[in-house]
């Protein structure tokens, strides 16, 4: 069976991260019976120096036609003063409209071999195994009306009530499947749009009856998730909140590069990491792949269910860095010398073949 996929490097380490991403995601593949047909396209600054805009048509097209999507990461600093139009972000934004994207999943662990990468204090985040789904098609990032006229500006938060049922609908669903726990944040005590969305997340866990809903006003959900992050199952956010707290989120793991995201609910999903493009060691081999790799899983589990194939690839990067193989983002997580992004994927990738070659009831095991 053959899979397509759209690959779209971006910029700065994207191409790198991308790179290592797709090795490790043929080699699945293969083992698994499937042959990967990668069709590489522009985005971001690059596609803006090359075609004039952020996310070009042929792009678009390319990515429509795919099984799934695959995005390094787009930005660069010479884009700061760039028309609107022209800007990496708008690409991204533009990108996810079109292929409807509307639930953005963030899985956190900090297993014990992140622990001590941790900003947080060891007792506190070990042990943290949480689930940030944002709604990615609304909210302030997409409402009407914007503008700028002179010295006023303005933006406009605004949801549906179906909007806020079908994410509230899949946080239980995602729920029912870990401990049931459901945190809804939002600032329902001065904004009427939060109100919306208090009422009708409890009315869907209501409805439901297996899966236990409380709210939470933003301010202290970005407090709690430093001081105690383990009370978190699956946390519930609006676009632009879980924007921030998941970027928050990622420092109890160590680093913004060992986080990966999905993109659902669309026409086509959407895979990449959580990290930007950072140009300033943009080709020097030393990208952690970890947030690209961990995506890959996400799209094995959610667009190509192959949950087992998942399973084992999760394990090979838990049992990578259980071995003391990390990128020198991680340099505190362990006294070994950090590698580069080659031998980091190298490592997963041994481990892998490893897994193939054992019978599929003791594969699971990581170092």
């Amino acid at each position: 069976m053959e899979v397509r996929l759209a690959v779209l490097p971006g910029d700065g380490v994207g191409p790198e991260v991308t790179d290592a991403a797709v090795r490790v995601l043929e080699a699945v593949l293969d083992a698994e019976g499937r042959s990967l047909v990668v069709d590489e396209h522009l985005m971001g600054w690059t596609a803006v120096q090359q075609t004039g805009l952020p996310l070009p048509a042929e792009t678009l097209e390319a990515c429509l036609q795919a099984d799934a999507v695959f995005l390094g990461a787009v930005g660069h600093p010479d884009a700061a003063d760039a028309p609107h139009e022209q800007r990496p972000e708008t690409g991204l934004l533009a990108l996810r409209k079109e292929l409807g994207c509307w639930a953005n999943l963030r899985p956190l662990r900090v297993p014990p071999s992140l622990v001590e990468a941790s900003a947080g204090r060891p007792e506190r985040v070990g042990g943290t195994d949480l689930l940030i789904l944002r709604e990615l098609a609304g909210g302030l990032y997409y409402g009407e009306p914007r503008g700028v006229d002179g010295d006023r500006a303005w933006n406009t938060m605004v949801y549906s009530e179906g909007e806020v049922r079908r994410i509230a609908e899949l946080a239980c669903d995602l729920a029912s499947g870990r401990t049931g726990r459901v945190t809804s944040v939002d600032k329902a005590n001065v904004l009427e749009v939060s109100r919306l969305w208090r009422r009708v997340t409890q009315e869907v866990a209501d409805a439901r009856g297996d899966v236990q809903v409380n709210h939470m006003l933003v301010d202290r959900a970005a407090m709690e998730i430093v001081l105690n992050p383990r009370q978190f199952d699956v946390l519930l956010t609006e676009n632009l909140f879980g924007d921030i707290l998941s970027d928050e989120a990622a420092v109890l793991a160590g680093s913004l590069g060992v986080l990966g995201s999905a993109s659902l609910g669309g026409r086509k999903d959407l895979y990449e990491p959580v990290h930007g493009s950072a140009p300033d060691i943009a080709g020097r081999g030393i990208a952690n792949p970890l947030g690209s790799l961990a995506s890959m899983a996400l799209m094995l589990r959610y667009t190509l269910d192959l949950p087992g194939a998942a399973e084992r690839l999760e394990s090979a990067l838990d049992g990578t860095l259980s071995a003391g193989i990390r990128t020198p983002d991680l340099r505190r997580a362990g006294p070994e010398e950090p590698v580069g992004t080659e031998a980091f994927t190298e490592a997963v990738l041994g481990r892998l073949e490893t897994s193939y070659a054992m019978p599929a009831d003791r594969a699971g095991g990581a170092e």
